[in-house]
């Protein structure tokens, strides 16, 4: 037997034994109604499954352009509502 059939012959096992794990995984899967609330773990999942690892969000900087340009819409802005209140008192 040479080595690339021996080779076919395990990814066919393991091709084999992913359907049967699929489908024991969708035998075990709860079917209820969902409920309010944060759902529950199922077990087979847990064991079987690889821990996952977070993803660290990449923090976001502002320009200084970015900021200035945010000030002054700001300033602006409470220049509009002062002349608004100004005008409402008079």
């Amino acid at each position: 037997m040479a080595l690339s059939d021996i080779l076919t012959s395990i990814d066919s096992e393991i091709a084999q034994l992913q359907k049967a794990r699929a489908l024991l995984i969708g035998a075990i899967a709860p079917v209820a109604k969902k409920k309010a609330g944060r759902p529950r773990k199922v077990v087979a999942e847990v064991i079987s499954a690889p821990p996952k690892l977070a993803k660290k969000k990449k923090k976001r900087n502002l320009s200084p352009e970015g900021r200035k340009r945010i000030a002054e819409a700001v300033k602006r802005r409470w220049a509009a509502q002062k002349k608004a209140a100004a005008v409402a008192t008079k």
